[in-house]
């Protein structure tokens, strides 16, 4: 877990950031070679757009700095829910960490399911609960 620790708790500062901006309380970050390529929060009630999750933004983010995040780790301090699988899932990151299960709309039974030819093999998923 100790890996994995400095990259959730840069997940929940920018939480906090999307918090203080009436957002809901979600931050993200993409790592690849253990450098921070995208980061994200909460925008859809600033932007007006549904889609604007703080995992689609630290994935567009990545896109547009460096072409890509396939084969990156995705943190969050939140279940991605079932649009940001998809997202997850297009853009084949290769692995998902969260802090949090978000309820009936999380979207982990999409990033695990198996055998999606259009999107390659599926993340490995990994829940770390928080001290």
């Amino acid at each position: 877990m100790e890996n994995h620790l400095p990259y959730l708790e840069r997940c929940l500062a920018l939480a906090r950031e999307a918090a203080q901006a009436g957002e809901s309380a979600v931050g993200c970050v993409i790592v690849k070679d253990g450098l921070i390529i995208g980061e994200g929060t909460e925008q859809s009630r600033r932007l007006k757009d549904v889609t604007r999750h703080a995992e689609v933004v630290a994935v567009l983010d990545a896109v547009h700095r460096y072409g890509s995040c396939e084969g990156a780790v995705l943190y969050s301090n939140m279940e991605p829910c079932m649009l940001c699988a998809y997202v997850i899932r297009h853009y084949k990151i290769a692995a998902v960490v969260y802090s949090n299960y978000c309820g009936e709309l999380g979207g982990t039974e999409l990033l695990k399911r198996e055998g999606l030819k259009s999107w390659g093999k599926e993340p490995e998923v990994v829940y770390l609960s928080l001290p």
